[in-house]
């Protein structure tokens, strides 16, 4: 018998099976707003530095690598590049980042994605104890310990922030 709940995103399903300290919130998404990761902050009542957003970037040689930064935060495509060490990165064709991740704009999730592609992870969530990501659809945020983050996800930690 299963404990994880039948309408689990697959974010939800894998902190749930790896038996993780977590909190799940929800809000009311408003599909008029298009600054998804500042809706949950506002909506949750949150610091816009203690929620992280997930976007999906690409390397020259097209492979997609997600980052994930405060929503505070604005991406520096050229530290990222750096990370990567590639010449540079642009952002992924929303229909591919939807496709790679499972996930759809707004709620994607760096835990669960369908495809296991490489992730960054802002040095701000060194000053974190827990993180808030997406849950895998909009209106619905995971926090989790950061360490816990950080091992469940392999992500490596970077300067990608502007």
């Amino acid at each position: 018998m299963s404990t994880t709940p039948s309408g689990a995103t697959p974010a939800l399903r894998t902190v749930l099976e790896a038996g993780l300290w977590h909190r799940v919130y929800e809000y009311d998404h408003d599909d008029a707003v298009k600054g998804f990761g500042a809706e949950a902050a506002d909506k949750l009542g949150f610091d816009p530095r203690s929620i992280f957003k997930t976007l999906v970037v690409t390397t020259p040689t097209g492979q997609c690598v997600s980052a994930v930064l405060a929503v505070a935060d604005m991406l520096h495509p050229k530290r990222v590049a750096k990370a990567l060490k590639v010449k540079s990165v642009h952002m992924a064709d929303p229909g591919r980042a939807q496709q790679k991740t499972g996930y759809v704009l707004g709620g994607i999730s760096p835990l669960g994605q369908r495809t296991g592609i490489p992730m960054l992870v802002d040095t701000t969530v060194e000053q974190l104890d827990t993180i808030i990501v997406s849950g895998g659809q909009r209106g619905l945020s995971l926090e989790l310990r950061v360490t816990d983050f950080l091992e469940l996800t392999a992500a490596r930690v970077a300067h990608i922030r502007r």
